[in-house]
């Protein structure tokens, strides 16, 4: 395999895990309309919403059958003189889904939903801005997806009486007149409309206040054995944490720290033999006509992977808000695994990757020295150093995330002193002063050695991508069931009743924070919570089940961010404020 294809490989690496994302929580394309172009005062008035999803895919109906499914709501936030006369849904017909005895009542992966609006007739004309929202949880034949909701908004122009009105998009509205109309609190027969989320939890503002008064002892996430539990709580009554590397520091030792990270990189088996070809290529150090000139082309290389890991870390931070949101994609995980698999194939030379022939490739003059191509020949080898760097990059991305959902500004910019670290001696070496150790027998071992770490971190990722796989078969009724018996064991779903009442107790609190959509909540308790052992640790604290349904919006968003969780289940025990 040549250098060409292992860049596409790895190219593909970081495609795919956008690609996967998709699939653990698959988006709408919706689109808002409204009727006419204008509104008289006094007018009732139609706005509508097109949603598309892939053609596998359904929507729940605003009527699920399971009160534990997420029903489609549209919801609007009025502006002073308009209000809101009906609902209209699409007609919804069975979907039948493997595992389940009843068929799923959804909406066509297509379909038009919209409202009636009145328009007082004392409103001025002028323009308004309605915003909206569209809850939904999309399926397919096998499995509900995490739910999700859209944020839209329609601008409705009202004018005088005089004015004539011309129509728009008349077929969109021809299929909202044929949908179901319903009128603002509706009742309906077949299941009630609201989500079985805890009360307390929709309104974050007290119980966050709340919880500044207590102390965090712990935090950890993800399926936990009986041993794996015990331990946790143990640590945490006795206030021993695994500290980690950024724990307790400040901003200038945080960022030292990274980029003395980054420079370490250019240690690993991936980019130290490289460096000498690399610069020959480049036409610095020994190549360069002078040392100001190897300087500068060293400069532009490296120069090129800063930017390189300070792009891709702003990226994925600003569009995956929590990094464990890309965790939770099983093609992120295969994908990674599946690269790791020949990256280390290719520690071993069973698959050689030789880059060497880009040097011929250049020839001996014209291309060779300019600083477009140091540019471009950093550029790829940010991404093609990806076999041993990627888990440190990875690392960096993921406490930068969670930082930046902490609120911290400055955790946009580790990514970027990662590769700054990483690209500090290659103006050195350009300018042909740097001292490097010379390659020989020891970088076979090295090699070798790197490639059963890189090979052990595929089985990992490969693993992680099957539990995820398995994960999506979780049925939500199944998750809710099991709670509801936990709940009637004496755990409470109200955040601040169980925390008012640890404070007024003087009792520890557990957060057990789940989703209807994660399978390890329901594994956990149906395994761990049910030991004996694990139920005498936790007999004299005040267990809470706090309802993460969508990680990414409020009330889970703002007390996911407050304990940096990552993903689901997440475990948080608290000690009560001292009276």
């Amino acid at each position: 395999m040549n250098v060409r294809v292992a860049t596409l490989v790895i190219m593909a690496a970081l495609v795919l895990p956008a690609a996967g994302f998709g699939q653990s929580r698959p988006r709408a394309e919706v689109s808002p309309a409204v009727e006419t172009d204008g509104a008289h005062p006094g007018q009732t008035l139609r706005v509508a919403l097109k949603v598309t999803l892939p053609e596998t895919l359904h929507v729940q109906s605003d009527r699920p059958r399971d009160p534990s499914l997420i029903p489609t709501v549209l919801s609007l936030d009025l502006p002073d003189g308009f209000s809101l006369t009906s609902l209209v849904y699409p007609e919804s017909f069975e979907l039948k889904q493997e595992g389940l005895d009843q068929p799923l009542v959804v909406f066509g992966h297509e379909f038009v939903t919209g409202a009636h609006l009145a328009i007082r007739d004392d409103v001025a004309p002028g323009t308004f801005v309605i915003p909206g929202r569209l809850r939904y949880q999309a399926c397919d034949d096998k499995v509900c997806y995490a739910p999700a909701t859209a944020a839209v908004e329609w601008t409705v122009r009202v004018v005088a009486p005089a004015v004539a009105l011309k129509p728009l998009d008349a077929a969109l509205f021809a299929n909202l007149s044929a949908g179901r109309i319903t009128t603002p609190g509706e009742a309906t027969s077949e299941a009630p409309v609201a989500a079985p989320v805890a009360p307390a939890a929709s309104a974050p503002g007290n119980s966050l206040a709340t919880l500044d008064r207590f102390v965090v002892k712990g935090t950890t996430g993800g399926y936990l054995g009986r041993e794996d539990f015990l331990q946790f709580v143990s640590d945490a009554e006795s206030g021993v944490a695994a500290a980690g590397l950024f724990d307790g520091r400040g901003p200038i030792a945080i960022l030292l720290i990274v980029l003395l990270g980054g420079l370490a990189l250019n240690l690993t088996p991936c980019v130290l033999p490289m460096i000498p070809i690399n610069l020959a290529i480049i036409g610095a150090g020994a190549s360069a006509q002078s040392r100001q000139r190897g300087f500068l082309l060293g400069s532009a290389y490296g120069g090129a992977m800063a930017l390189v890991y300070g792009v891709l870390g702003l990226v994925v931070i600003l569009t995956a808000g929590t990094f464990g949101t890309i965790n939770a994609s099983p093609w992120f995980n295969l994908a990674i695994a599946v690269v790791f698999v020949v990256l280390s194939l290719a520690m071993f030379d069973v698959i050689p990757i030789d880059f060497s022939q880009w040097a011929g490739d250049t020839g001996t003059g014209g291309a060779r020295g300019t600083f477009g191509l140091a540019f471009t020949m950093g550029a790829i080898a940010a991404l093609l150093a990806g076999a041993c760097v990627a888990p440190v990059v990875i690392q960096v991305v993921l406490f930068s995330s969670s930082m930046y959902a902490g609120g911290s500004s400055m955790a946009l910019a580790l990514p970027f002193f990662l590769g700054v670290g990483m690209a500090l001696p290659w103006p050195l070496a350009g300018a042909g002063i740097a001292a490097l150790p010379k390659p020989g027998a020891w970088m076979v071992r090295v090699k070798q050695v790197m490639g059963v770490v890189i090979l052990a971190t595929a089985v990992y990722y490969g693993y992680v991508a099957y539990g995820i796989f398995d994960n999506l078969n979780v049925e939500a009724s199944a998750v809710s069931g099991s709670v509801k018996e936990k709940l009637a064991a004496g755990w409470t779903d109200s955040l601040d009743e169980g925390l008012a009442r640890a404070e007024r107790e003087q009792k520890p609190v557990l957060l057990d924070f789940w989703a209807t959509w994660c399978k390890n909540c329901l594994t956990m308790d149906k395994t761990t919570f049910e030991n004996a052992d694990v139920k005498a640790a936790l007999d004299g604290y005040v267990k809470i089940k706090v309802q993460a349904e969508d990680p990414d919006a409020d009330p889970a968003k703002a007390l996911m961010a407050k304990f940096n969780a990552v993903g689901l289940p997440t475990y948080v025990i608290l000690a009560p404020p001292a009276r």
